[in-house]
């Protein structure tokens, strides 16, 4: 079976007038060359060239090879060099998986500065709650929270989900602003449903964990429930920073007791491989860990790599 490689060999030595000077533009020994070529002749059973100690001649067989095949092999060599460069520049094509709500709390004005910083670059999101399938669905980059459960991806921690007690400005104004956990007795704070008992907040505070019992008026099954609730001035709420943190700039809702808050799980994201990864990925990396840690929607300071 012919050797593509020892085609695009041919190719060069052609091109070259010799094997020496093929052999040195390519980085190879010139018997290597030589070898290489005798190979091809063996393969297509018929021989290329003449061979002389002043110089090559093709054989009509080699000048047909030659002519059918030259501008074929230059085509395959410009490719994998626009490939090489390309992944070298920020260009393409970028699909990202994030959850439902990712454009709740990622202000889509920050993708608008990516994409004005990167002129060449595409970027289409896929919204889901549900895990995606990277190699399945084509996926370049996703974010994710909890633990990276496939062997074969790579994980880049941002941080870890942070939530903080919040309420409305209109809410503390009318009720005060708590002063300690054991005020938080007298609010009504937003909680998530509890089938009995009154329902209790673990939060890690400057003496470690502790936990306090709330109750409050209105209380729902979902984040974002909870959140408009908040915004309506129905009470205190234990939101994740990400989700109330639009909302804190915007000055309607206000940290309470913010020495206290509650870290959970790992904020990653997640690729297929480190090696070669195309500039236009670890752009948009770069640029959205930045902008996530530097408006504190994460807590930092354990960021790693595996």
């Amino acid at each position: 079976m012919m050797d593509l490689n020892d085609l695009a060999l041919f190719v060069q030595v052609i091109r070259a007038g010799s094997f020496a000077e093929a052999a040195r533009r390519l980085g190879v020994p010139p018997n290597t060359a030589s070898r290489r070529i005798q190979e091809l002749e063996r393969s297509v059973g018929v021989r290329l060239m003449q061979r002389s100690t002043r110089k090559l001649s093709l054989t009509d067989a080699g000048r047909t090879l030659y002519e059918r095949c030259a501008e074929q092999v230059e085509s395959l060599a410009q490719a994998s060099q626009e490939l090489a460069d390309g992944n070298q520049l920020t260009i393409g094509t970028l699909r990202v998986a994030a959850p439902a709500d990712f454009f709740n709390w990622f202000p889509m004005d920050w993708i608008a500065e990516f994409l004005a910083a990167h002129p060449q670059v595409r970027i289409e999101f896929l919204l889901s709650d549900a895990r995606a399938d990277l190699i399945g669905e084509g996926i370049d980059l996703a974010f994710r929270g909890g633990k990276i459960l496939e062997p074969n991806l790579v994980a880049r921690q941002i941080g870890t989900s942070r939530a903080t007690l919040v309420a409305s400005t209109a809410y503390l104004a009318a009720r005060g602003v708590p002063a300690t956990l054991a005020d938080l007795e007298e609010h009504d704070c937003i909680t998530f449903p509890k089938q009995s008992g009154r329902v209790s907040w673990t939060l890690d505070g400057p003496d470690g964990a502790v936990e306090v019992k709330v109750a409050g008026r209105f209380s729902a099954n979902t984040a974002q429930v909870l959140l408009n609730a908040t915004l309506a001035n129905l009470g205190i709420a234990l939101l994740p920073t990400m989700m109330a943190a639009p909302y804190l700039h915007a000055g309607r809702l206000k940290e309470v007791l913010p020495e206290y808050a509650l870290h959970g799980q790992g904020i990653h994201f997640v690729y297929l491989s480190r090696k070669q990864l195309p500039r236009a990925v670890s752009a948009f990396i770069d640029f959205t860990i930045a902008k996530i840690q530097d408006h504190g929607l994460v807590a930092t300071g354990c960021e790693k790599t595996r």
